[in-house]
């Protein structure tokens, strides 16, 4: 697998965007939920920082992907608290 993922001559994390795509495939109602937000702030913390690249792949999954209001709330309440301490 290849680290990044060109979409319209922006590059993405891969292994971020492959893992919001296996979340919601064939899964409910094809929504991120709480417990797949959870999985996604640890694939973003996995290196330890949050890079400009991180940043646009997450800021793409948001606008992309359909989130819970719980999940979304959620996550960009969790990834501002840890965002802040980098």
């Amino acid at each position: 697998m290849t680290y990044y993922k060109i979409i319209d001559g922006e590059k993405y994390d891969a292994a971020i965007i492959e893992l919001a795509e296996k979340l919601v495939d064939g899964q409910g109602d094809g929504r991120l939920s709480v417990d797949d937000a959870g999985q996604l702030i640890q694939a973003v913390k996995d290196g330890g920082t949050y890079t400009d690249v991180e940043k646009n792949t997450m800021a793409y999954v948001r606008e992309n992907f359909n989130w819970t209001d719980a999940a979304d709330e959620w996550f960009r309440t969790e990834i501002r608290k840890w965002a802040g301490t980098k």
